[in-house]
């Protein structure tokens, strides 16, 4: 197993937005895609280094989280709601992306 961990920051005034956008579309849109959702957590306190929306996902290997990636972006329904929901603007200014492999003492695996 590999991990992905993903921060998003919100653009100004933004951070309701995007946490209601992973809320009512992303993590479906995810589960449609066997992309497995670990976790979600907002950082206490949010200040600039934190960023406003950190998860972790758990993919079996490499291919088959840029086959999750790939597919979730072409989903319909994403581009869609995601054109929607950035109707006014878009909802996050930067991104984070690590893929991370348990080390053997981990209690994840």
């Amino acid at each position: 197993m590999i991990y992905q961990l993903r921060t998003y920051w919100a653009a100004p005034g933004k951070a309701e937005a995007l946490h209601a956008r992973f809320r009512n579309l992303t993590t479906r849109i995810f589960a449609r895609h066997g992309m497995e959702m670990m976790g979600f957590w907002s950082p206490q306190p949010v200040t600039e280094e934190t960023g406003d929306l950190v998860y972790l996902m758990r993919f079996p290997s490499v291919e088959a989280l840029e086959a999750g990636w790939a597919a979730f972006r072409a989903d319909p329904e994403w581009v869609a709601g995601k054109a929607e929901s950035e109707k006014d603007g878009s909802l996050v200014t930067k991104i984070t992306n690590y893929v991370l492999a348990p080390t053997d003492y981990s209690p994840l695996k």
